[in-house]
């Protein structure tokens, strides 16, 4: 007899339809073959399917059995296709009919005793299996509620083998699982950290606002000990909520790498990563033989913090350049192209020299100019370009560390931030841009007007600093977000001064 059902095989982030075909006939020894470019955890996975149905009170079929992995063009490598293949071996054995194939699609890893184990991607395959019209979709327990955030498919948690030969036999009653956004908001949302705890650094947490109300990339230069990660930690709880679309977003890529908490069903705090500078360029944009994310993708509406940046392999470093500007990278492989987002904050930090003491008035510096200047120029220069504000943090004095009063909080920069893209929101309604970071050459000239007095100071400024092209575009961005903070429809002079400021480094560092 022949079977057919529906799975879906993740790729990159997406999810393709796949189709189980089993066919079962007369041979004089038992076989199994698994066809339609099957890697080795799906060919192996016949043995475990097998036991899994003898330890489940079903019978092994003992004939030739031929199992078809359609397209079979795409490759397949996950266990996920352990449910259905034990669903059709049962069915072209005979040992189940079943009206819900067509309708019903079922994702799942088989353990020997037939329970039925968590799988990656569970969110994309709900999204493929309501696109291709699926009326719903059978998913191991652990990933229910995470495919049930997916509106317009029955989403079905089997535990066992038998419960979903139950289910598609038709003796067994499993209700869809209902996903409340109340309820996952209440449980997942909220960050346990705040700026509050940033003694002093006023004017640094003045810097990440803007940062942070325009979507610009940050650099902190500072010697050790002066806050540069306390402040890139609490970043992502000053940035406004992320939207239904853009968790759903984030939960995908997390979903597919299986960073995804048991049970948890999104991502409702906005990503931090911040991965050691010995991080491979794979670990950093993605890749592999079968392309998987990378951190710039982990970091996808959140922030990607580089700690101790001249410490980063410089030639990984350059392959942030194209993503920081475009939002997405593309993986090219023999087997095809897969395009990752990439829309993210890249915060930096690094010290002024090697031994970190440069500038510091209460520590000397025993580095030479050559040693400073060898550090620094790990960095290239096409890359500080792309990164908008350069900030240098400064120590903090003993009487502000000890000072009992509170600082500004997240709460009150939140506010500053929320308001600044309100404004931004109704700039851009009708563009594809949403932010001031990602204003392009045209509406740079459309939104970045000055008078006489600002364009003369940045005249000034272009030629004393030498700066590029791109330099210039940065910081009529950085001062347009400026603006925005100070509720003005125009850049004025004061404007174009405090974004001037955080290009400094460039004429202290690297001019």
């Amino acid at each position: 007899m022949l079977a057919k059902l529906s799975t879906y095989s993740l790729f990159g982030i997406q999810a393709a339809p796949v189709e189980v075909e089993v066919d079962i006939s007369p041979g004089a020894l038992p076989k199994t073959i698994v066809v339609g470019l099957a890697e080795g955890a799906v060919k192996e996975s016949t043995h475990r399917i097998e036991r899994a149905l003898v330890n489940s009170g079903y019978q092994r079929p003992v004939d030739r059995i031929v199992i078809n992995l359609s397209p079979a063009e795409l490759p397949k490598e996950a266990a996920s296709f352990d449910l259905p293949i034990a669903i059709g071996l049962l069915a072209a054995s005979g040992q189940l009919e079943s009206a819900r194939f067509e309708d019903y699609a079922a994702v799942g890893e088989l353990a020997l005793e037939g329970t039925v184990r968590n799988v990656k991607g569970a969110l994309a395959m709900a999204i493929a299996a309501r696109d291709q019209g699926k009326k719903g979709l059978l998913v191991p327990v652990v990933n229910a509620q995470e495919a049930a955030v997916v509106e317009g498919i029955e989403v079905i948690a089997v535990s066992t083998l038998a419960e979903a030969v139950g289910f598609y036999s038709g003796q067994l009653h499993l209700t869809q699982i209902p996903f409340s956004w109340h309820e996952v908001t209440a449980k997942y949302g909220g960050y346990d950290i705040d700026y509050a705890d940033v003694k002093g650094q006023e004017m640094a947490k003045r810097a990440v606002t803007v940062a942070a109300a325009g979507g610009h990339h940050l650099l902190m230069l500072g010697s050790p000990g002066t806050g540069k990660t306390l402040l890139a930690q609490r970043l992502a709880t000053i940035l406004p909520d992320l939207s239904p679309v853009e968790s759903i977003e984030t939960t995908q890529i997390y979903s597919a790498v299986g960073l995804l908490k048991d049970g948890q069903s999104l991502l409702l705090q906005r990503p931090f990563r911040s991965p050691h500078h010995t991080v491979s360029e794979a670990g950093l944009v993605g890749g592999g033989s079968t392309p998987s994310p990378g951190e710039i993708s982990l970091a996808h509406h959140g922030v990607l913090f580089l700690d101790e940046l001249p410490e980063f392999n410089r030639r990984t470093l350059e392959v942030l350049r194209q993503p920081l500007e475009s939002g997405h990278v593309t993986i090219s492989r023999a087997m095809g192209s897969v395009t990752f987002p990439a829309s993210l904050m890249l915060v930096a930090a690094l010290n002024p020299c090697p031994c970190g003491y440069r500038g510091d008035p209460r520590r000397s510096c025993n580095c030479s100019p050559m040693q400073v200047e060898k550090y620094i120029g790990k960095i290239s220069g096409p890359l500080l370009d792309r990164i908008d504000i350069h900030l240098e943090v400064a120590s903090v004095p003993f009487r502000e560390l000890s000072d009992q009063t509170t600082g500004t909080t997240s709460t009150q920069m939140r506010e500053q931030v929320v308001a600044a893209r309100e404004i931004q929101a109704a700039r851009f309604q009708s563009d594809k841009t949403t932010l001031n970071g990602r204003m392009t050459t045209r509406q740079i000239r459309k939104y970045c007007k000055l008078d006489a007095p600002a364009e003369s100071l940045l005249k000034s400024a272009m030629e004393e600093m030498g700066l590029s092209a791109r330099a210039h575009d940065k910081i009529l961005r950085v001062a347009r977000t400026i603006a925005d903070l100070d509720r003005s429809p125009h850049i004025s002079s004061v404007h174009l001064n405090e974004a001037i400021n955080y290009r400094t480094l460039d004429r202290n560092y690297w001019a």
